[in-house]
Parts: C-alpha cells; sequence; structure tokens
C-alpha cells in the first residue's frame, strides 16, 4: 500500500491507480449531480459537463501506462481503456439527456 501512495502523486509517472481512481470519482460526482439516490426526478445539471475532462485525464493517465509490446497487461490496460471510454459515454449521457 506505501508503494501505492507514491506512484498515485507522482504525477510524471504512469498510474493506473490514478486513472481508474480518477474516473471512478468522476462517476460517483456525475451521478451524484444527475440526483442518483433519488429515483423521484432525475435532473441535468450544468455542472456535469465538467466531469467529462476528468473522465479524459483518466484515460490519457491509463494510456501512458500501456507498453509497447503486446502482453497480457496491455490486454488489461486495453480493457480499462474501455470501462473508462463507457464511463465517458455514461458522464455525457447525464449531460445531454437528464
Amino acid at each position: 500500500m506505501a508503494l501505492l501512495r507514491k506512484s498515485l502523486f507522482r504525477l510524471r509517472q504512469p498510474s493506473l491507480a490514478r486513472g481508474v481512481l480518477l474516473a471512478l470519482g468522476a462517476l460517483a460526482v456525475s451521478l451524484r449531480l444527475a440526483g442518483f439516490p433519488f429515483v423521484d426526478g432525475p435532473r441535468a445539471s450544468v455542472w456535469q459537463i465538467l466531469m467529462a475532462p476528468v473522465v479524459g485525464w483518466s484515460m490519457i493517465e491509463t494510456l501512458r501506462c500501456m507498453g509497447r509490446g503486446w502482453t497480457l497487461y496491455s490486454a488489461g490496460v486495453l480493457i480499462l481503456l474501455y470501462s473508462e471510454l463507457m464511463i465517458l459515454g455514461l458522464v455525457l449521457f447525464f449531460w445531454v439527456y437528464l
């Protein structure tokens, strides 16, 4: 856990944990802005569009971890990129359609 904290705050080093935490944090904030716990009436917020650059930043952080050769690690990073792309789609859906 000590190594995670060191690499999490060093912005010059690539970190998968930083990318995943940024994406999940942006999704949580976007859900909260859409009024997630209250199912009476979802609402749109102008502030939800600010979560799209955060997800974009997380995708860049995850992409920085991609190696040059094709390994199973690269396949895992690619799966994380696809999941962050889905999070970006959800954030944009909440901003446009709610």
